[in-house]
């Protein structure tokens, strides 16, 4: 179907009217007179789509999850001969070395931390005590970028979700003084409310990582996320890799740490809290409430971390292609994709210790190489210019995106949008497309645009629960203010039934997700990866080539920081 000018026939709310009115109109053909296609729908730009194949993608994905990239670990010689690979590759296309340097690599600093811990980790009361398994019971890192980490008989508070959310009226601190003391925390959000934290649907107060901010925040030494696979959204295997041998981190610039990062099982921290004479369940109801308030288990603990340091580099790789108007050139369109993965690691029960992320994310790094190659094709290229980004060390914490919003090649206010792309469809065509940023800005418009042209629908996130927004890297250009688009695969998959696309789902996070068995395997189906690149492809040409930037969807989270930035460019020249 067309996007043309005029009412629509009376149509006043549908996705063409939201594209009209948030400014998103794309002027690929001359004139805007009814009857006129002004998508990016032109033959150049079909053609131009028409260059992201499964074959193409399935050479990068086959290359870069190979045993020779040993996993993409940062600052590995994987890391490396990935780096290497994605600049030659954007070389070849004609692509621009985008780092302020001139270079292709955007480097920066990261700090190694190997915490040797403690094979047990004992709770005492006045009357008991229990010791803990590292590995099956506990996990444990360090918070601090030192030669140790301690907790020096600390007492244990249990304090529900650790949140702090004035816009829904919860605090779980409740004014309580607990400096020095090891918080014990739910995992995740309250979810059992539409109208509270959004119901089911993960925000950023439930994300490890906000809990680690919050409990510094209060001087706490010490926290343990309790892990249920439901309020994580993966398996306690994760947090095994995820959690232990070697950590990175930006280097400190100060502000406040707590000393040790900690998860515990479920089972186990039953048990710690049975030391206290109490019942997790009965503190769990408790915690269900915003009359909660801290809960001191009378239980102490101690715990040395011994830290081997040291500072390495890794890099982002960018590569730009200039825009062909000679006003919006200095805009971009930015497009995402982690390049890392964990490295080598623990064994898996066959003894493989090569972690190679095939699925997550050398599969994301193929479906933006190849929209590289799509815009490349372009006999003229859009008006906006379009911005290749492959950002490291994601798997540690968003660190390549974090520096790069730190130290932004383009003034934020003139990042048009983002376009992450974590992870891809391995498992064959399918109907829907999942639009994880859905609600958040005006490109909702634009992702609904493009699906339907391919016959397909954008739904909201299909797993509301897991806080994918929060868990990839347009987080951190949204925090600069920068609306995105993150695509996620579909579940109704063509000529299969209603429920095995969930199911697929399901069985990759419980079985492959962060897991050497992440490999690329014969049975896989990149028929709908590749329509899903076509996808981002098209959908960020829309956005590059219209007359306004998107824009947040008023009251947003994120919207000041997007006004703020604009409202800075009135103090910059045009650098670009």
């Amino acid at each position: 179907m067309a996007l043309r000018c005029g009412s629509g026939a009376g149509r006043t709310n549908g996705p063409i009217e939201q594209i009209c009115a948030a400014g998103l109109w794309v002027l690929l053909a001359s004139g805007c007179a009814p009857g006129v296609d002004t998508g990016p729908f032109t033959p150049a730009g079909r053609t131009a789509a028409a260059t992201i194949t499964t074959e193409r993608l399935t050479t990068h994905i086959r290359v870069l999850s190979a045993d020779e990239f040993e996993g993409r670990g940062p600052a590995s010689n994987g890391d490396r001969r990935t780096r290497r690979y994605l600049a030659d590759q954007l070389e070849t296309m004609g692509y621009r070395p985008a780092a302020d340097d001139g270079t292709w690599e955007q480097a920066f600093d990261i700090v190694s931390i190997t915490a040797t811990v403690p094979e047990t980790w004992t709770f005492t009361t006045d009357a008991a005590s229990r010791g803990f398994a590292r590995w099956d019971d506990f996990v444990a890192a360090s918070g601090v970028q030192d030669v140790a980490a301690t907790i020096d008989d600390a007492e244990v508070v249990f304090v529900g979700y650790g949140i702090e959310a004035p816009e829904y009226d919860w605090n779980d601190f409740k004014g309580r003084d607990v400096q020095g003391k090891v918080l014990l925390m739910l995992n995740n959000d309250p979810d059992w409310d539409p109208a509270l934290f959004e119901g089911d649907r993960r925000l950023y107060y439930g994300r490890w990582d906000y809990k680690y901010e919050s409990a510094a925040r209060h001087g706490a030494a010490g926290v343990i996320i309790i892990h249920t696979p439901p309020s994580a959204g993966y398996p306690w295997q994760v947090v095994q890799n995820g959690w232990t041998g070697e950590q990175f981190a930006l280097p400190d610039v100060g502000g406040p740490r707590i000393q040790v990062e900690a998860w515990m099982t479920e089972d186990a921290a039953a048990e710690l809290v049975a030391l206290a004479g109490l019942d997790l369940g009965d503190l769990v109801a408790a915690a269900r409430s915003r009359a909660f308030v801290p809960v001191p288990l009378g239980v102490t603990t101690s715990l040395r971390l011994r830290n081997e340091m040291s500072t390495v580099s890794t890099a982002n790789v960018l590569g730009m292609l200039p825009g062909a108007d000679p006003e919006l050139k200095d805009e971009v369109v930015v497009y995402t994709a982690h390049h890392d993965h964990i490295g080598i690691g623990e064994p898996d029960d066959t003894g493989d210790r090569i972690y190679n992320g095939a699925r997550d994310n050398a599969s994301g790094v193929a479906q933006v190489l190849e929209i590289a190659g799509a815009f490349r094709s372009m006999p003229t290229p859009p008006r906006r210019s379009i911005l290749i980004l492959f950002v490291a060390a994601e798997e540690q914490g968003l660190l390549g995106s974090q520096f790069y919003a730190d130290n932004p090649t383009f003034p934020p206010g003139r990042i048009a949008a983002n376009v992450n792309i974590d992870g891809g469809n391995v498992w064959g065509r399918a109907r829907d497309i999942q639009d994880i940023a859905f609600g958040k800005s005006s490109l909702d418009g634009v992702a609904q645009r493009v699906a339907e042209r391919q016959g397909r629908i954008t739904t909201p996130d299909q797993f509301p629960d897991k806080g994918y927004y929060y868990r990839s890297d347009q987080f951190n250009f949204a925090k600069i203010g920068v609306p995105a688009m993150y695509f996620k695969e579909g579940i109704d998959f063509v000529d299969r039934p209603s429920s095995w696309g969930r199911a697929q789902v399901d069985e990759y996070y419980a079985v492959r997700y962060h897991q050497p068995s992440d490999e690329m395997t014969d049975d896989w189906n990149l028929d709908g990866m590749a329509e899903d690149a076509q996808l981002a492809f098209w959908a960020g040409l829309l956005v590059a080539n219209a007359d306004e930037m998107p824009t947040w969807t008023p009251g947003n989270e994120f919207e000041a920081a997007r006004k703020a930035a604009i409202a800075l460019l009135a103090t910059q020249p045009s650098e670009n």
